[in-house]
């Protein structure tokens, strides 16, 4: 579902990386690419994006009172919506407001009344939670689980602008809203991050032991798709996940594409040779970046993974 990111040319690499190279920089120039909004939020009374009641963390670092303020997602023609008026009712919408101060948008595809986990879905690049809405609702249903997933800052109606640290506040705001507002235990979340979403995915894993987590063409860092070559994390190295998975106590799968033309499916063998808990990984051959969820092999592993290889509380 994520589309492909566009990489310089060498010349424009190395004004990218000039000195002193900031990390942020790399970051925004590198991977983000926000499309125009495919949805807004409403809620009952019918004022689009208001400021919403807040739940999240304020900048001090305190959590702030939980409040409930759900909404109505409503999607535009670009959302590409597959299914009817009483699908898209299953689908709530909030917003939550993130360390850094910025106001995300989150939507809780909701089909499961007694489901046994749900699933915290960080999506890839170029794409919105509209243009995700169908897919999830349709990935909800199969794997017999709710999903939450939201919208990165400077994406959809997300305030603020992309940045790798953006990405780590903006997933805390997403774990907090799953965790308080839904009142979903760690044990019952399976992070699931795909391509640039596999970034806050991975740092969030770190330092939470969840049910399981799901790596889905997930990247080493930015120097080492911009110079495939690199063996070490430079200290201007953007979106550093290969220092990370180390820390990851949680099951981990590993799906990639053996055709990635955007992260080469090196980046998935090595995250699976790093992490200390990863179960079978599903090599998807002749799959690319954008399109390993029509192959079979995609709904059957992921299914496994749900049913065997998390471990039962």
């Amino acid at each position: 579902m994520a589309t492909s990111l566009s990489w310089p040319s060498v010349r424009t690499l190395c004004s990218i990386f000039c000195c002193p190279p900031l990390p942020s920089k790399i970051a925004a120039k590198l991977a983000f690419v926000p499309p125009p909004a495919t949805y807004t939020l409403r809620p009952i009374d019918g004022e689009a994006n208001p400021s919403p009641d807040k739940v999240g963390t304020s900048k001090d670092g305190e959590d702030e009172e939980e409040k409930k303020t759900m909404m109505k997602l409503e999607l535009f023609e670009d959302a590409e919506w597959q299914f009817s008026e009483k699908e898209l009712a299953m689908i709530e919408a909030t917003t939550c407001v993130t360390s850094r101060g910025e106001t995300i948008a989150c939507i809780y595809v909701h089909t499961q009344q007694k489901s046994n986990y749900t699933m915290l879905f960080s999506h890839g690049n170029a794409v919105d939670i509209g243009q995700m809405s169908s897919f999830l609702l349709y990935l909800s249903v199969h794997l017999k689980c709710n999903i939450l997933t939201y919208d990165y800052s400077g994406y959809g109606v997300s305030t603020g602008r992309p940045s790798e640290v953006n990405l780590y506040s903006d997933i805390d705001a997403a774990w907090l809203c799953l965790t308080t507002l839904y009142a979903v235990p760690p044990e019952r979340i399976i992070l699931y991050g795909q391509s640039i979403g596999t970034v806050p995915t991975i740092d969030l894993a770190s330092r939470q032991r969840v049910a399981g987590v799901v790596l889905h063409s997930p990247l080493l860092s930015g120097m080492r798709m911009a110079f495939p070559e690199t063996k070490q994390t430079w200290f201007f190295d953007a979106f550093p996940s290969i220092d990370k998975v180390e820390a990851i106590v949680s099951v981990v799968l590993v799906i990639h594409g053996t055709e990635d033309e955007v992260i080469n499916v090196s980046h998935g063998q090595t995250i699976y040779a790093r992490c200390p808990r990863t179960v079978e990984p599903l090599w998807v051959q002749g799959a690319g970046h954008n399109d390993i969820e029509r192959y079979d092999e995609y709904l059957e592993r992921l299914t496994k993974f749900m049913e065997r290889d998390v471990p039962t509380s």
